[in-house]
C-alpha cells in the first residue's frame, strides 16, 4: 500500500513538473508570436502609423491554437504506438509534427497579415521571419513534448478512458486558457505598453500606441520573449504545473471520495484569499488603480 502510494506521488510530481515546463514554453511562444492580448494592437499600429518589428501571427486564440497543435503530436503519437514504436520516439516525433505545422500557420499569417497591410507601409522583415519562426517551433515543440507526455501517462499507467489526442487537445486547450490569463499580464501590460499608468488601461484614441524600442534598437519578437522568460513565462508554467497538481493529489490519497471532493474546495478557497491579499499588497505597493485616482481628484 505503501509503495502505491509512493509511485502515485512519483508519477504525480512527474506530471506536475511536465505540465510547469509546458505552461512555461506555451506563454513564451505567443509572446515571440505575439498571439498575447497586445495581439489585436500590434495588428492596428501599422494602420495609426507605427511601423513595427514584432512578429505577429495571431492564428486564433491561444486555447485553440495550443490545442491544435497538442491534438495533431498526440494523433501522430497514438499512430506510431499502434505500430510498435518506442513511446518515447513516438512522443519526439508527435510534438515535433505538431510544431512544424504550427510553424506553417504562423508564417502564413504574418506574411498574410503584413501583406494585407501594404497600404500603411508596413515592411515585411525577412529577417524577424527567419529568426523568429523556428524559435515558435522550438517554443511549441517542448510545450507538445511536455502535453503529449502527460497524455500517455493518464492513458497508459493511470488507465484514464479517454485517448491520448483527445487528452492532449484538453491540455492543449488549458494551458492556452492559462497562458492568456497569467502569462499576459506581464506582456501586455508592462512590455508593449510601458508608457501607461498602473492599472490605467488602454485609451480608445491611443490604439495601437504600442513601444516599439528595445534596450537596444528597435524592439523584435525576441527582445519581448527574452524579457518575459524572467517571469511571465515561469509565472505561468507555475500556474499549470500547481493546477496538475492540487487537482490531482487529493484523489491520489483519498480515492474518488467526498473526502478529496473536501480538500479540493479547501485549496480552492485558500487560493482565493492568497489572491487577494496579493491584490491589496499590490495595490498598497504600486498605489491605487487609474480609476480610483481620477474618482479621488473628481471627489477633491
Amino acid at each position: 500500500m505503501v509503495l502505491d502510494l509512493t509511485m502515485s506521488m512519483a508519477i504525480l510530481a512527474l506530471m506536475g513538473a511536465l505540465a510547469t515546463i509546458a505552461g512555461c514554453l506555451e506563454d513564451l511562444e505567443s509572446d515571440v508570436g505575439s498571439q498575447s492580448n497586445p495581439n489585436s494592437q500590434v495588428q492596428l499600429a501599422p494602420q495609426m502609423g507605427f511601423l513595427h518589428r514584432i512578429f505577429n501571427k495571431a492564428i486564433s486564440g491561444e486555447p485553440i491554437s495550443n490545442g491544435m497543435s497538442a491534438v495533431i503530436g498526440g494523433t501522430v503519437t497514438t499512430v506510431l504506438l499502434s505500430q510498435k514504436f518506442y513511446p518515447l520516439t513516438a512522443i519526439v516525433i508527435g510534438a515535433f509534427f505538431g510544431a512544424i505545422i504550427l510553424g506553417i500557420f504562423a508564417t502564413t499569417s504574418y506574411a498574410g497579415r503584413v501583406a494585407s497591410q501594404t497600404r500603411f507601409k508596413q515592411p515585411l522583415y525577412m529577417d524577424i521571419m527567419r529568426y523568429t519562426t523556428p524559435s515558435i517551433i522550438g517554443h511549441n515543440f517542448i510545450m507538445n513534448f511536455c502535453l503529449v507526455a502527460i497524455a500517455y501517462i493518464q492513458f497508459e499507467i493511470l488507465g484514464y478512458p479517454f485517448t491520448i489526442p483527445f487528452l492532449a487537445l484538453i491540455w492543449g486547450i488549458s494551458v492556452g486558457a492559462i497562458g492568456s490569463s497569467v502569462g499576459d499580464v506581464h506582456y501586455g501590460g508592462e512590455r508593449e505598453f510601458q508608457n501607461r499608468e498602473f492599472g490605467c488601461g488602454l485609451n480608445t484614441a491611443l490604439s495601437g500606441r504600442i513601444v516599439r524600442k528595445a534596450e537596444s534598437g528597435l524592439r523584435n519578437s525576441i527582445d519581448n520573449v527574452w524579457f518575459c522568460a524572467k517571469f511571465g513565462g515561469p509565472a505561468t508554467g507555475i500556474a499549470l504545473g500547481l493546477t496538475v497538481f492540487f487537482s490531482s493529489w487529493p484523489t491520489t490519497i483519498f480515492g474518488y471520495t467526498w473526502k478529496a471532493i473536501g480538500v479540493g474546495v479547501l485549496i480552492v478557497v485558500v487560493l482565493i484569499i492568497m489572491n487577494r491579499l496579493i491584490e491589496l499588497n499590490v495595490r498598497h505597493a504600486y498605489g491605487p488603480y487609474k480609476e480610483e485616482k481620477n474618482e479621488k481628484e473628481a471627489k477633491a
